[in-house]
């Protein structure tokens, strides 16, 4: 195992050597947008959007915008991505799309159906060797190179429709890779195909001694609950003690700073952290060092992006964009700007509106990181909180006041003009004090919110509860476990089940 260590360690040196500096010139951009535009030229898409003629205009890009509107994943659905569901043929992509990952995001929606093809699985398979390089980074030792990744997501197990195949992406993707990776990875196809994430993790913690696991990937929520549980289980000082070669940590989804302290509490080693930032639609960015706190945006991985400012100018009070055409390239963003992302990707998906917000921390080196969700942002009254802000309040007086705030959510009280606050914390601590902590960072943060607070914004209310409440909230609607997330600011539907499940609990 030594010998298999030093050479997989050997291969990383090289690829990261190889790959550090590349990909980060916007002609990658420009190349990927043509790739993709000659590609489905002859499709039903490409042809009612003059694909053909873009190829041929020395400005390509603006005709594209031109031509192509953005659109979010219901108007997609219905105009477009119906067909290919149904078996169609080269509707939005050339040949027939064979597998649809299902997702249904941090909204609470209905399941989405996101196409899945050859294409794209080949460009999930190069960037995750690519990110693997990062490891060389690290100097880690060669028996950390023997180890095997802990995958914790969702049921792999597929769906066979009469046109199709479905299922979590993490099952399209296993499907696909070769059977030389596979004892690498944990926990196995028995627990992987496991939808019930109750059963999936007392099956982890009972094979859990079996394993040498030296990378975890997933959402920290679920992750570290399942470290707390193992030590609990096997009455451990930490999982060091059972994993003494755990050393990374690949997460994403979510802000990964609330969740620091716990994971610090259940380790006795350092893990460094890796930030990714990957969905159902592509794998668009990970954090190539440790020194930054940034992902760098992949822009030769067969997606072309485009940004949309998140201001009045180009969203309405609601979130909801008012020009389908206008939006700017990689060419054209700054730093420090909150930008709604824009996809163009090799599974057929044409100028989608992901819902992600995101911000350039160092343009050059195409640096980004998630600040939140279109949708999931708070303006009741002028307020125009967004989720960093939101996040970053919260995690300041947690700190300050050396308490753990690890889950947490609010929603728009509109009939009473304030807003209502719910913080998951086992720790002792004043509701009232924690709510003026907080209310106060929040008015530093953003002056909108400071001024609103003065003359129409109420003062909010709060709630303390257990960790475990949001947890099992999540269990209660179907989405413990894999990649959901606890909705930070719930919408109207989530605001109802949240309310209705805290009343019955």
């Amino acid at each position: 195992m030594a010998i298999i260590g030093r050479l997989i360690k050997k291969t990383t040196e090289i690829t990261y050597k190889r790959n550090f500096n590349k990909g980060k010139e916007y002609k990658n951009q420009l190349k990927t947008l043509e790739k993709l535009v000659f590609k489905a030229a002859d499709t039903v898409f490409g042809k009612k959007h003059l694909f053909h003629k873009i190829l041929k205009s020395k400005d390509g890009v603006s005709l594209f915008q031109q031509n192509v509107p953005i659109t979010d994943y219901d108007t997609f659905y219905k105009e477009w991505l119906i067909h290919s569901i149904l078996g169609e043929r080269d509707f939005t992509w050339p040949g027939r799309i064979k597998h649809f990952a299902l997702s249904s995001g941090t909204s609470g929606s209905p399941s989405k159906r996101i196409p899945v093809t050859e294409d794209m699985i080949r460009s999930f398979q190069k960037t995750s060797v690519k990110q693997l390089s990062t490891l060389h980074e690290l100097e880690l030792p060669n028996t950390f190179f023997t180890g095997q990744i802990l995958a914790v997501g969702g049921s792999t197990k597929l769906i066979k429709k009469k046109t199709h195949i479905e299922g979590d992406l993490s099952g399209i993707l296993k499907k696909h890779t070769s059977f030389v990776v596979t004892p690498f990875t944990k926990p196995g196809v028995r627990i992987t195909n496991l939808k019930d994430w109750n059963k999936k993790l007392e099956l982890m913690i009972q094979e859990a001694p079996k394993w040498n696991i030296g990378i975890i990937a997933g959402v920290p929520s679920w992750c570290i609950l399942l470290l707390e549980k193992i030590i609990e289980h096997y009455k451990l000082d930490s999982i060091h003690d059972i994993w003494p070669n755990f050393q990374v940590y690949l997460h994403g989804g979510v802000y990964m700073e609330p969740y620091k302290e716990r994971l610090k509490k259940v380790t006795s080693k350092e893990v460094f952290l890796l930030d990714t930032y990957l969905a159902s639609e592509g794998y668009f960015a990970y954090q190539k060092t440790i020194h930054s706190n940034g992902m760098q945006l992949l822009l030769n991985a067969g997606i072309f992006y485009e940004f949309i400012p998140f201001t009045n100018e180009f969203f309405d009070e609601n979130g909801n964009l008012i020009d389908a055409y206008k939006a700017f390239t990689l060419s054209q963003v700054k730093e420090n700007i909150d930008y709604a992302i824009v996809l163009t990707t090799n599974a057929g998906l044409w100028r989608y509106m992901l819902g992600d917000l995101v911000r350039f921390t160092n343009v050059e080196e195409r640096s980004i990181k998630i600040t939140g969700r279109i949708k999931q942002f708070l303006s009741l009254c002028g307020e125009h909180l967004s989720l960093d802000n939101i996040v970053t309040a919260v995690q300041t007086v947690a700190r300050a006041k050396n308490i753990e705030i690890t889950e947490f959510c609010l929603f728009a009280d509109t009939d009473h003009q304030r807003h209502s606050w719910f913080f998951g914390t086992n720790d002792q601590v004043k509701a009232d004090e924690l709510l003026a902590a907080v209310d106060q960072e929040l008015g530093l943060l953003n002056d909108d919110y400071f001024a609103v607070r003065k003359h129409t914004l109420k003062t909010p209310v709060a709630q303390l509860l257990p960790v475990d409440t949001f947890y099992a909230f999540m269990e209660s609607i179907g989405k413990a476990g894999a990649q959901n997330k606890v909705p930070r600011v719930m919408n109207v539907a989530q605001t109802e089940k949240w309310l209705a499940f805290l009343a019955k609990h």
